[in-house]
């Protein structure tokens, strides 16, 4: 089906089509870089393109594997890193977004879906726990997240807390346990690198002293995984209000040193059962009038 060409009127009230102007051929404002039909630069996505809550994996190629289980979709937006996909799970709107790896990539998409309307983020991912007795393919639900990431620091001093949402973590949680998925809860570290920042060496063998003894210290403190999203996430939610929560697959377990990659569905059917219960939560507070859901409201 043809789209319709934009028009204005005239003075004498008259159609007049209007020549839209592709962005590289035209001046926009630098703070806020859009298309002329509101497009955003980087998601190339605008109001009414995705859902309130969006599930958001690093793997552009995640994108596809959550909407195949869910009843409709359709593909928003292909520009870069950045896969859009929007649809329905058991008769709940629902969208998916990748951010790419690492925090960066996580606060653009999290700063261009606010703007067309989202206020709900659920991080779809994978992790490395370093917890002796969590297994590869267990699902992790981060409740909070170290902040060990360099994004977030550029909105908030480091002191301020990175902290899930807690009608995300229920949502999570009953989605795992309803799905009768192994599923922890615990605190992840967020880091911008994957080798040193990790506690793995780099090439040739390059170390430093805080990197060696990084995850002996995160133990020590009871820090559940490794992830490289959760800390921007978390904070950027706080800051502006958003619901905001994380569940991971166990792909690596350092303290046994064990890696295989598993786990990939069940963390994606967990996230899209979470979207259809916090759909249902909002029901509930608003048929009751309530501004937080609470058990038995």
């Amino acid at each position: 089906m043809l789209s319709a060409v934009p028009v204005e009127r005239n003075k004498s009230g008259r159609a007049c089509p209007i020549v839209l102007i592709p962005m590289k051929d035209r001046k926009v404002s630098a703070k806020r870089p859009v298309t002329q039909d509101r497009k955003q630069y980087h998601l190339e996505v605008k109001p009414g393109d995705v859902a309130k809550t969006v599930l958001i994996p690093g793997d552009p190629q995640r994108v596809e594997r959550i909407s195949s289980l869910w009843d409709s979709s359709r593909e928003v937006a292909v520009h870069r890193q950045f896969v859009t996909h929007t649809g329905e799970y058991k008769g709940k709107p629902i969208s998916a977004c990748s951010t790419g790896i690492g925090g960066p990539g996580t606060a653009i998409v999290i700063e261009e879906l606010a703007n067309v309307g989202v206020d709900s983020f659920l991080r779809v991912g994978s992790c490395a726990t370093l917890k002796e007795d969590i297994e590869i393919g267990d699902l992790i639900i981060s409740t909070a997240a170290v902040r060990l990431d360099g994004t977030s620091r550029q909105y908030v001093r480091p002191e301020y807390p990175a902290a899930a949402d807690h009608e995300a973590v229920l949502a999570l949680i009953e989605a795992a346990d309803t799905l009768g998925l192994t599923y922890h809860l615990g605190i992840s570290a967020s880091t911008d690198s994957f080798y040193l920042g990790q506690s793995r060496p780099g090439f040739r063998d390059y170390t430093q002293s805080f990197s060696r003894t990084l995850i002996e210290d995160l133990t020590r403190a009871n820090v559940a995984n490794f992830e490289m999203e959760a800390a921007t996430l978390f904070t950027l939610g706080n800051i502006y209000g958003f619901r905001t929560g994380a569940v991971c697959a166990v792909y690596a377990n350092r303290v046994r040193d064990e890696f295989a990659v598993k786990g990939e569905m069940d963390v994606i059917r967990c996230g899209n059962e979470a979207v259809r219960i916090l759909a249902e939560l909002d029901e509930e507070k608003a048929k009751r009038k309530k501004t937080y859901w609470y058990r038995g409201l």
